[in-house]
């Protein structure tokens, strides 16, 4: 079926003509990027825009966001043209995929495409697995544009890369130009493959090239898929929870660090993760851990910071380009979480670890403060820290005056005031 897309329906622009939509995929193919595909291309269909150009300078990214995309093209009722640029960009591993799903695939001189091996965390049988599906997928989408179906597969299991030169000669593009300008004053009056197994005529002529860029909230979110902020988040998580448990109380090192490692899932769901660095920065924890408890020489602790360091250099798949953790950064956030654990957790594990002993006297008789309601355990204010204690008299609320009348480990053991003999001194006076 023929269907041309005359002027008239085209967005207006400043002088009456048609538009053409711009999108760019630069950097990480990721779930945010594929919104905005979809997004951006139903708002072209809406619109009556003459064409959609795909501009293409990309590393990778993940499959599922890959899949979204090519969807979203191979739907779109508006004539789709890819093309990588400019010159010295490249569409690998999942941009090449893109690519060679292109209605009509165009590249830049000095450009490359290829190398699409998928990458993520898998092991050899999966990975397997992931490697067959992920060239029978690039093989159908060469032979359903009439592409080099043979390549395009070897893309997928050998890393293959061509130039733009190399890729037009096998049949994997369809033409090599400079700019979108000159893209589209070449491409005007062809019969391309839209959605729905039809065909549109492109019309071109005066048309205006209107850039579509990621919404405020999708550029606000792009901003934390990072290998630095997902590497921050999930250390400090842990650490985070891991000071919680050591060292109970009413202190919010517990919620930030859950907060934290949930969203450095949320991240790194998005990224090419490897096991190897997650199971590395755990271990670190580990490692900083024991020193804090055992108060060691240090060794543990230098151990930890080795494997932190080594855990965010294996953190991600080192063939995906710009999934990594800064180097800079990485050395730092590995030294300063190692002196946290071996400074600021051994002082407070030390201190609760003496006070019990020490000031045990000084403690029995003490009168304290309810801050989190004991039922029968809760949180007590007492000598100047938060305790966990435990109510003798059944449940106690908040801010009820109690009297400390034995010590259990680490636990207080608490009766209101006024169940046994007169207030005794607090730190503050007499209550």
């Amino acid at each position: 079926m023929f269907l041309a897309i005359p002027p008239a329906l085209g967005a207006p622009a400043a002088q009456g003509g048609s538009v053409v939509r711009l999108l760019e995929q630069t950097g990480t193919v990721d779930p945010l990027t594929a919104k905005y595909f979809e997004r951006s291309i139903k708002a072209a269909e809406d619109d009556g825009a003459a064409a959609i150009v795909v501009r293409l300078d990309t590393p990778g990214g993940l499959d599922s966001s890959m899949r979204r995309i090519i969807q979203a093209i191979q739907e779109s009722s508006v004539p789709v043209l890819c093309w990588v640029g400019p010159p010295g960009a490249r569409a690998a591993s999942a941009g090449a995929f893109i690519l060679i799903s292109c209605p009509f695939a165009a590249m830049a001189p000095g450009t490359n495409v290829g190398a699409a091996h998928p990458v993520g965390i898998t092991g050899d049988i999966l990975d397997a697995k992931v490697t067959n599906d992920a060239a029978a997928y690039i093989r159908s989408l060469a032979q359903q544009r009439g592409r080099n179906a043979d390549w395009a597969e070897r893309a997928v299991r050998d890393s293959i890369s061509a130039t733009a030169e190399e890729a037009r000669d096998i049949e994997v593009i369809d033409l090599i130009v400079p700019t979108i300008p000159e893209l589209l004053r070449q491409t005007n009056g062809l019969t391309i493959p839209v959605g729905g197994n039809q065909t549109a005529t492109l019309e071109a002529t005066g048309a205006v090239l209107e850039k579509i860029g990621l919404s405020a909230g999708e550029a606000l979110l792009h901003l934390f898929i990072s290998p630095d902020i997902a590497f921050l988040f999930f250390a400090f998580g842990i650490a985070g929870i891991v000071y919680e448990v050591l060292n109970p109380g009413l202190n919010l090192a517990g919620v930030v660090g859950l907060l934290m490692l949930v969203a450095a899932f949320v991240i790194l769901g998005m990224l090419p993760v490897n096991v190897a660095g997650l199971l590395l920065i755990a271990a670190a924890v580990g490692f900083f851990v024991l020193d804090a408890m055992v108060v060691g020489h240090g060794l543990p602790t230098v151990a930890g910071i080795i494997s932190l360091v080594l855990g965010g250099l294996f953190l991600f798949d080192a063939s995906v380009a710009n999934a990594r953790v800064s180097k800079g950064f990485l050395v730092g956030i590995s030294i300063g979480l190692g002196g946290f654990f071996f400074f600021i957790v051994r002082a407070a594990l030390q201190t609760r670890k003496q006070l019990p002993t020490a000031g045990r006297e000084s403690l029995i008789g003490m009168v304290g403060t309810v801050r989190a309601m004991l039922d029968p355990k809760g949180i007590v204010h007492a000598s100047g820290e938060e305790w966990t204690a435990k109510s003798t008299g059944g449940m106690i609320a908040v801010g009820t005056d109690v009297r400390v009348t034995d010590i259990e480990g680490l636990t207080l053991v608490v009766e209101p005031v006024g169940a046994g003999s007169e207030a005794q001194p607090t730190e503050e006076g007499v209550r």
